[in-house]
C-alpha cells in the first residue's frame, strides 16, 4: 500500500494496513502532530488533511488513505519556513495546554484552503468541532486572522 504524505510517497507494510491512521503516522511514521485525544474521532485532536478535506484519522483505517494525499501538522512548513497557521499561533500564544492544536489548525487550514473567503460563521462551524478545555478560543480566533493576513502578505 501507498500513501502520499507530506508531499512523499510512503510506502506502508500489508501488515499495518488495517492500523488505525493515527497509530500508523504516530508509532510507525514517527509523526507527533496528530494526537490520540478520544478515539471516536470527536475531539479532534488527531485531525489530518486527507485529499484537501480534515479527517479524524483515529478512525480512519490506514487503507483509507491509499492511493491519497495525506497532510500532517508537520508537512505543513515549507521550505520558506513555517506555514503563516503556525507562525501565527506562535505570535499569538494561542496555546496553553496545546494538546488540541493539532487539530484546530488542521482543520482552519482545511477549511480556508477549500473556502479562502469563509465568513465568521463557517470558522466558528468548523472550529466548534474541536473540543478545547483550556479556553484558548480567542486566542485561536486571533491567530486565524493573523494567519489570513500573513499569507496574504498584509501583516
Amino acid at each position: 500500500m501507498r500513501i502520499t504524505l507530506n508531499r512523499r510517497p510512503v510506502d506502508v507494510p500489508d501488515e499495518l494496513a488495517d492500523e488505525p491512521l493515527l497509530f500508523l503516522l504516530r508509532d510507525h511514521l514517527g509523526l507527533n502532530g496528530p494526537r490520540f485525544g478520544c478515539g471516536v474521532g470527536s475531539c479532534g485532536a488527531c485531525t489530518v488533511v486527507i485529499d484537501g478535506q480534515a479527517e479524524r484519522s483515529c478512525i480512519q483505517p490506514a487503507t483509507a488513505a491509499q492511493g491519497r494525499e495525506v497532510l500532517t501538522l508537520e508537512g505543513l512548513a515549507g521550505a520558506g519556513g513555517l506555514h503563516p497557521f503556525q507562525r501565527a499561533w506562535i505570535e499569538e500564544s494561542v496555546p496553553q495546554c496545546g494538546y488540541c492544536q493539532n487539530g484546530q489548525i488542521m482543520t482552519v487550514f482545511a477549511l480556508l484552503a477549500a473556502q479562502p473567503d469563509a465568513g465568521a460563521a463557517d470558522i466558528k462551524a468548523a472550529m466548534d468541532g474541536v473540543l478545547c478545555r483550556c479556553g484558548t478560543q480567542p486566542r485561536i480566533r486571533r491567530a486565524i486572522a493573523r494567519a489570513r493576513a500573513l499569507a496574504a502578505g498584509d501583516a
